[in-house]
């Protein structure tokens, strides 16, 4: 009986897999041409001749390594996308809108501020100042998260500011297209107030979350370079 699995790695020789994975490939690969070498056995081909044909089965052994490359770094691209962006993102925002239902329900009243001062004249905005406190430690759990799990800079403050997205998507995208296709919109709605929401919604509440992440990327990139000094 052929040894399957050293043939299949003779033939994936090079391949840069980690070692479990190309375990895992090898061994995929071995089973399915085992299971076609039985076939043929009991076909009534001899043996060289059905190891042969099994092996044909793979026409071209190096275009086949390089598209298990790939398929396995896309793999590998998309695992650290979600734990470097969206994990830590996602938690950061139900966290920020789980705070922000609580505040909104118990209470402290919030501070509404109009676009002439302290006057209550339309537009206002609506501004939950502990809400806003409460984004400083969000946001250096978002930083941590990402940090931590190996995210490039642009994605750590990305993870950071997330629970301002869906504002930021509402105010910039939403309600501009809205106002070009409603008339109805376009008549009611005053530049100043979207820029008060933009102001109470947007631009606050993201930098409360960079005020919270930003030390801790800053102290993770002190880190980072003490380690390296010190290994150098």
């Amino acid at each position: 009986m052929p040894d399957w699995e050293a043939l299949v790695c003779e033939r994936l020789k090079g391949i840069s897999l980690e070692a479990e994975e190309l375990r895992e490939v090898i061994a995929e690969l071995a089973g399915h041409l085992e299971e076609t070498f039985e076939q043929l056995r009991r076909q009534g081909l001899p043996e060289e001749a059905a190891v042969a044909r099994a092996l044909s089965q793979v026409e071209n052994w190096p275009s086949l390594r390089r598209r298990i490359q790939l398929a396995r770094s896309k793999e590998d691209a998309m695992t650290n996308r979600v734990k470097q962006l969206w994990v830590p993102g996602f938690l950061t925002l139900a966290l920020s809108m789980v705070l922000l239902m609580a505040i909104q329900f118990i209470g402290p009243k919030p501070l509404i501020v109009s676009a002439h001062g302290w006057r209550m004249i339309a537009p206002v905005a609506v501004i939950y100042i502990p809400w806003l406190l409460s984004l400083l430690p969000i946001g250096a759990m978002g930083a941590y998260l990402a940090g931590r799990a190996g995210a490039s800079r642009g994605a750590i403050i990305l993870s950071t500011v997330f629970p301002v997205l869906p504002y930021a998507v509402l105010f910039i995208v939403a309600f501009p297209v809205s106002v070009i296709l409603d008339d109805h919109v376009a008549h009611n709605v005053m530049f100043s107030a979207l820029l008060m929401g933009l102001f109470a919604w947007v631009l606050l509440p993201g930098v409360a979350l960079l005020a919270g992440g930003l030390p801790v990327r800053i102290l993770k990139s002190h880190r980072s370079a003490s380690g390296e000094a010190a290994s150098g």
